[in-house]
This record gives C-alpha cells, structure tokens and sequence, in this order.
C-alpha cells in the first residue's frame, strides 16, 4: 500500500495521485507540485489515504509545498496572460491566413511555457506562427491539434438533457461509444438525436448499456416462437426496460396481446421455421398483479416541525337527549332566523300600549255619514294640430335618450327641428 493525495489541476475534472511527502493535506487545501512540464498550483480532491501499489505509476511525484499568498498571486497572473494570449493568437493566425480555430490557451505556473490548442480539418503548417509568438511572449511556444470532444470538454455547455456536459464535470477519459448501442437500447437511429453538441455520439449511451444487454438475455429475440397462456404465437415486438413482449397469436393475429417475461414460454428463440417443435399441452400460468392496500398508497401525514403534525381525533361526546313532548301540547316550530323580527315580543312579557286595538263599534258605523263620489271631469276638446308639430314630435321620439349630465348640442347631432337654435353659418 502507497499513501498518497488526489488532486486536480485547473480546468480538469481527472484526478492525479501526488506523494504528500510528509504532509497532512485536507480536503480543499491549494499545493504546489512537481510535474513533467515543472511545477504547477493543484487543488487536493482527496485527503492522505492509501492505494494499491498497482494503481500508482512509478515514478511517483511529490507534493512540493503548501501554496502561499505569492503562489495564488502568481496563478492569477498566469490566468490575465492566457487571455491577452488568446487574444494575440487570433490576430496573428488571421494574419497568416492560416485555416484553424484556437480552442484555449494554457500557461504554466512558472510562465516559461505557454501551450495552444486549436482544432482544424486537416494538417496545418504553423511554423511561421510559433516563431511570432515566440518573438512576442518570450517562453517556450507549443501548439497542439486536438479532437471535437475535447474542444466540448475545455468549453463546456450544456447539452440536450438540460445538464453540463459529462466530459467537462466527471469523465476521467472519453468513453467508446458505438451505432450499436442505440440499436440495443431500441433508440431512434436519427443522427441529431443520437449526437451530442460535438457531434459525436452521447457518452451517456455507455451508461444503461450493461443494463439492456442483461435484460435482453433473460428476453426472447423479436419474431420468436412462444407459448403464452392463451395459446402459440410470435413476438413482434419486447420492450427491455418493462421486460415485457407484444404477441401476434395464431388464433387472433390482430390486435397485438402483450405479455411478462414469466407468461412467455420460448420454443424457438429467433426467426426459424416451426417444423419438428413441439407445443406442449401445459401452458405458462397467467400474471396477476399483487394489489396494494389503501394505507400502502397513502403514506402517513407526517409533520416536519412546520406546523403540519395530526391532532389527535377529539373525545366523542354523547349526544343531548331531546324532550319528548306530552300528549296534547302542539309541536312548537323553531324559527330559523337567529335575532329577533322587530317590534317581536318574548313570551310571558306584558301586552304594550301599542299592541292594544280597540274594539270596533258597529253604533258608531251608522252614525257617519257616507263618502260623497267623485264625479270624473270630461276631458277637453283637442284641437286641430298641424303638420308642422307632428314633425317636431316625431323627431322628439326620435332623439336618443339622455341619461345625465349636461348634453351639448353639437352641429350635426341630429335633425333639426322647430324649437332648436339656428346654426351659425
């Protein structure tokens, strides 16, 4: 066993094993190592621990010290030169006319390196290039040509899952991923679906691969022979993740029955011919569903300290007992209204002066004398009107009706009739 520390570089997601060299790193801590290129400012990913001797690569590299305040200063100057670098690798690559796109720019700790990526569709002759930047930087110049993926994995983004790209968060290395894969998890072999924004194909197609080759050894191939419990029939199509099959039976080719695993009984695996097999008389048992119970469902209400626990049910009290009426009195009838009508007396209370009517004399009716009738007047003569009135009362009816406010009279409001102003011309 070999104690070492992981760490991780700048703009990498791989982990590096580093002899801490006597030193008790923690989780976070910010160390200066020795590396092939010199020395470089990591971050630790994983404290002192031990490791098989296989897994470490001889010669092992040790960490170099604890990173100061002048360490940090240092790196974040390295980080404003690789942006003026850029910068000026771009003009001078348009200078030179030369058909390649600059991805990054990495400048060792000490900057007495400084390393260009760039991707291109063919081979570039740069020599003229390195020599300018050489002129202009003073360090060491190194010009690499690197892949798609890799130029994803120093960008990042986001791809079409809505997450960070897989290769920019966790992937130690790129994955092999092939046509094959999709085939097998019955994926749709469209390029723009299948692709990730290198375009190339997903890495995470290797991520369920293991799953769907193990579901489909326990599966029967399409177009096999099987028995099911409603008699022979060929699988047309199996659906992995639900392991279950869709049969076109013999007795009802038409429409597709679908079937578990455990009802299919596999008499020939594949396409073939169904001569020399034999369909036993037995058939598989039929799959019934185990059926949950209610409180299985509905979890229980649980309270988290928000004020949402269950009150224990309240003490069930037992019911007024209802007076039974004697024989003889009249059901009273309850008003629903809760006050009282107005000018309502309570019962037992004294009649008021007011409630008190007097009684009606039938002498004193004779005694007054009858009410006199009106006599109804006749009504005027009406007179003549003339044609000219009829008009005006016409165009009255006519006249919209005001509903308020002060109405202005306007020039063309209406038509015009006798009693309205004349215009002013």
């Amino acid at each position: 066993m070999t104690e070492v520390i992981s760490v991780r570089f700048r703009s990498g997601c791989k982990n590096y094993f580093f002899d801490p060299g006597g030193n008790q790193v923690k989780l976070g801590d910010q160390v200066i190592v020795e590396t092939a290129q010199g020395p470089e400012f990591a971050i630790c990913t994983e404290a002192n621990h031990e490791v098989e001797d296989s897994a470490v690569v001889r010669p092992l590299c040790s960490v170099v010290r604890m990173a100061t305040a002048a360490d940090r200063a240092a790196a974040e100057y390295s980080r404003k030169r690789e942006n003026e670098a850029f910068d000026i690798c771009e003009k001078k690559i348009a200078d030179h006319g030369l058909e390649m796109k600059l991805v990054s720019v990495s400048c060792s700790f000490d900057g007495s390196k400084i390393i260009f990526f760039f991707t291109a569709d063919g081979r570039v002759d740069f020599r003229e290039l390195v020599r300018d930047l050489a002129g202009v930087f003073r360090a060491r110049i190194e010009l690499r040509q690197i892949g798609v993926r890799d130029e994803a994995k120093m960008i990042g983004g986001l791809g079409i899952c809505g997450r960070p790209f897989c290769c920019s968060q966790f992937l130690d290395g790129f994955l092999p991923v092939s046509i094959k894969m999709a085939k097998t998890q019955n994926l749709s072999l469209n390029p723009t679906k299948i692709s990730g924004t290198c375009g190339r194909l997903m890495c995470c197609l290797k991520y369920e691969q293991n799953a769907y080759e193990d579901a489909a050894k326990r599966m029967p191939k399409s177009e096999s022979f099987v028995l099911t419990p409603d008699g022979p029939g060929n699988v047309k199509s199996v659906d992995l993740l639900r392991e279950q099959a869709k049969v076109s039976l013999d007795s009802a080719p038409e429409p597709f029955k679908c079937y578990q695993r455990c009802e299919l009984c596999v008499l020939r695996n594949g396409k073939g011919t169904r001569e020399g097999i034999d369909i036993p008389a037995e058939r598989p048992a039929r799959f019934i569903p185990e059926k949950k119970e209610d409180s299985e469902l509905i979890p229980p209400a649980v309270g988290f300290g928000f004020g949402f626990d269950t009150a224990p049910a309240p003490e069930e009290r037992p019911a007024a007992e209802t007076p039974v009426p004697a024989e003889g009195d009249k059901p009273r009838r309850r008003r629903r209204s809760r006050g009282r009508r107005p000018g309502a007396r309570t019962e037992g209370a004294a009649p008021r002066e007011t409630d008190r009517r007097p009684a009606e004399d039938p002498a004193r009716k004779q005694q007054e004398p009858p009410r006199p009738v009106r006599e109804k007047k006749p009504a005027p003569p009406q007179e003549a009107r003339r044609p000219e009135q009829d008009e005006g009362d016409a165009a009255k009816r006519r006249r919209p009706h005001h509903r308020g406010g002060r109405r202005h009279r306007g020039s063309g409001a209406g038509p015009e009739t006798p009693n309205s102003p004349p215009k002013q011309e």
